[in-house]
């Protein structure tokens, strides 16, 4: 999920800074409040409109906290931001980036605290649902004694995400249609990897397989190394090796040697290489983790 998030990332962000543009106070006898006119021949994006500010004290507020770049500083200012202006849109905004922020520093407990944030305030937001799921997803282990729970509450907001994909992204009027297509596709691919991330844990391997392919098919133009690598172990453990192999293949295509990925791909490959030419089964390597 790594090359994923880090898509994700880039392209929420160049979302995000529209938005941003866009939350500019709200003007009377504007085509959408707070939104320019479409050029023409141009379609204004379908679904939720950007977050806008009421007042310009309201936006110079927000302009000055969206302004940090240190993550903890852009939480207090998030909070304090959320302290003066309770109803205000641009809530979103501030925390949204600060999850994203968190992400990328791989601060797991962080990002989900700004995730349910983020939820608190749109409980449909389909980045923040894949987000909050991914990461309670890949901390659950066998041993915790609420796992049964925690990937029940996964499940529920990826299959969510899945849902509102299509009608709760927030994007600016002018965004690139292709764009929009794109940020979709990696929401569906991130949303059906954990879900197969789910179904490996729980052992439930053919629903594991169907969700990880899903994952693929969702993003075809840079599939995620770790997907790939986890349908050859799901397919492994099925004892379709023919399959697994070719997943396992692909997967030692996309990653270098002697990396987190690179080294249990080839060593997946091989273990299906011997399997497949007559030799004595070895046992499955273990999923790669984030």
């Amino acid at each position: 999920m790594k090359r994923a998030a880090v898509i994700l990332g880039i392209l929420s962000i160049a979302v995000w800074a529209g938005a941003q543009n866009s939350g500019q106070p709200a003007k009377q006898n504007s085509p959408a409040a707070g939104q320019a006119a479409p050029a023409q021949g141009t379609t204004t994006p379908q679904g939720k409109r950007p977050p806008q500010a009421k007042t310009q004290p309201e936006f110079d507020a927000y302009k000055a906290a969206a302004a940090s770049t240190d993550v903890a500083t852009l939480e207090k200012a998030a909070d304090d931001f959320a302290t003066k202006f309770p109803d205000s849109e641009l809530r979103i905004l501030l925390y949204k980036n600060a999850m994203r922020l968190y992400q990328s520093a791989n601060n797991a407990e962080k990002t989900d605290a700004m995730g349910r944030k983020v939820l608190g305030l749109d409980a449909d937001d389909p980045e923040a649902l894949i987000i909050v799921a991914e990461v309670i997803a890949e901390k659950t282990r066998d041993s915790d004694i609420d796992k049964d729970q925690r990937f029940g509450e996964a499940t529920s907001l990826a299959q969510k995400a899945t849902q509102t994909v299509d009608t709760d992204i927030s994007v600016p009027a002018n965004t690139p249609q292709e764009k929009i297509d794109a940020y979709k596709a990696l929401l569906r691919s991130n949303a059906y990897s954990i879900l197969g991330t789910i179904e490996f844990k729980k052992e439930n391997y053919p629903a594991a397989q169907e969700y990880l392919q899903k994952s693929i098919d969702a993003f075809p133009s840079q599939p995620d190394p770790v997907v790939v690598l986890r349908l050859a172990l799901a397919l492994d453990k099925q004892q379709k090796y023919p399959e697994a192999l070719k997943a396992a293949n692909r997967a030692v295509e996309m990653t270098q040697d002697n990396t987190v990925i690179g080294t249990p791909a080839r060593r997946e490959r091989d273990r299906l290489q011997q399997l497949t030419g007559g030799a004595a089964p070895a046992q499955p390597q273990t999923p790669p983790k984030n």
